[in-house]
């Protein structure tokens, strides 16, 4: 009776071969990274998008986030006095009621809620992690809230006259603060005069 011998793989096969399992779960676990993001929901994604925002510099221009207002039909009232020995920290941008408040930046919605001064408001993290307020709004779209990623254009409410501003003609108060504190936005619209964002659905 004659014996089989069998040999075993040479060590260097056998180092090819677990590199080439491993290659292979790593591709299969791409492939299913690759498939499953755009079908996460926002609120999964938000931290990934948050990342990657912090880490880009903050804008040097940025369109109006009123659809159909020019920025040179914006007035500068930073720093206007207000009721109670509060500055005014932002832009007032007029339109008729309704009409859509977009988003200046691309960034994360952190808040979609109720202030007494504000009313109804949207805050929404951008480049930098600058901090983009609307506030006074008539309404706010149903298809946003906290964790949603928005594009310059993308509508996040519309323009009113809710919280203190309420008997006033309709605007939006249009803020941006950072580490520092609140910042001037009117030098940032009149710059970005060029690139006016389109309302989106």
């Amino acid at each position: 009776m004659t014996e089989t011998s069998t040999s075993s793989p040479s060590p260097a096969a056998a180092f090819a071969l677990r590199w080439l399992r491993r290659l292979v779960v790593l591709g299969l676990l791409a492939a299913s990274a690759w498939w499953a993001w755009p079908r996460l929901p926002d609120p999964w994604r938000a931290p990934f998008h948050a990342a990657r925002l912090a880490m880009q510099p903050v804008p040097t221009s940025l369109p109006v986030p009123v659809a159909g207002v020019a920025a040179n039909r914006i007035a500068d009232t930073w720093g206007a006095a207000r009721a109670n020995g509060r500055s005014h920290q932002g832009v007032d941008i007029f339109a008729r009621r309704g009409t859509a408040v977009i988003a200046s930046t691309e960034g994360v919605v952190t808040r979609k809620g109720t202030n007494n001064l504000g009313g109804l408001v949207v805050w929404v993290m951008g480049p930098g992690r600058q901090m983009h307020y609307y506030a006074h709004l008539d309404g706010r779209a149903p298809d946003i809230g906290p964790g949603s990623h928005v594009m310059p254009g993308d509508t996040l409410g519309y323009v009113g006259d809710s919280g203190n501003a309420r008997g006033t003609p309709p605007h939006l108060h249009y803020g941006i603060y950072q580490s520092g504190g609140a910042i001037n936005p009117h030098p940032l619209l009149r710059a970005g005069m060029g690139t006016a964002a389109k309302a989106g659905p």
